[in-house]
């Protein structure tokens, strides 16, 4: 597509398409095995590529598993999360979250997980069931497509702020074409793992990893759908003012 291209359709229209494809993004955790065409995954990639990021930088590197190859390295994730021992030994590529929660993020990171727990039925205290639902994120939640994505090790941290756009946009791009993503900071603890099999150079940091596919609708953890502030609690505006003499 011609990036100076004129608007594809009325105003109303456009404005409600990119609208319901920001708004219906969310974090899909059933996955049907209905295949994606490699071309989908090229068009989202090359549609997503047009993020913007500082001096044009592009700093965004993209790891695609499928197939046998997404197997075999979920079956190999899968067995050093359910070795206690190995996990132990584990480290994280980067801090995704903060090493202390305070309120707010505290009680929204809870109620997510629990809003998610109650629709399973997993109780409070149920740690066989909860390692079970978290191993699901190793296995793509048995999504077709796997996503890793990877950054040069010596940008600084405006180009993660240039990544996040990046994700969205794919993300974005997905629902375009009626898929559904879950972007997964759950990887980041298996970046040895995910860089030995995959041969990715030391330079690069695993960001984090992303399913891709159609959502299984039939499943309950699908209906999950998370609670978003209102823009009044988190805008401040700062009409015009004119100056006052002391």
């Amino acid at each position: 597509m011609n990036r100076m291209t004129a608007w594809p359709l009325d105003p109303r229209t456009l404005r409600e398409a990119v609208d319901w494809a920001i708004v219906t993004r969310r974090s899909v955790r059933a996955f049907l095995p209905t295949p994606v065409p490699v071309r989908d995954i090229e068009s989202i990639l090359e549609t997503a590529s047009h993020s913007a990021s500082g001096m044009n930088m592009q700093p965004w590197r993209v790891h695609v598993v499928t197939g046998s190859a997404k197997d075999q390295l979920c079956a190999r994730l899968a067995a050093v999360d359910d070795d206690p021992k190995l996990g132990a030994e584990l480290t994280e590529a980067y801090d995704y979250y903060p090493r202390e929660w305070v309120t707010p993020y505290l009680e929204r990171r809870r109620k997510v997980g629990w809003d998610l727990y109650g629709l399973l039925g997993i109780e409070k205290g149920d740690k066989s069931r909860m390692h079970l639902q978290h191993g699901r994120n190793y296995r793509f939640f048995d999504a077709p497509v796997g996503l890793f994505f990877t950054v040069d090790r010596q940008l600084a941290a405006g180009s993660l702020l240039d990544y996040g756009m990046f994700l969205q946009s794919v993300m974005v791009a997905a629902r375009a074409r009626n898929l559904h993503t879950c972007p997964q900071a759950a990887f980041l603890k298996f970046h040895r793992e995910i860089a030995g099999f995959l041969q990715i150079p030391d330079g690069q940091m695993l960001v984090c990893g992303m399913s891709l596919g159609h959502a299984d609708d039939t499943v309950v953890e699908n209906t999950l759908v998370t609670q978003r502030e209102p823009v009044s609690s988190f805008t401040t505006f700062h009409p015009d003012f004119k100056e006052t003499m002391a």
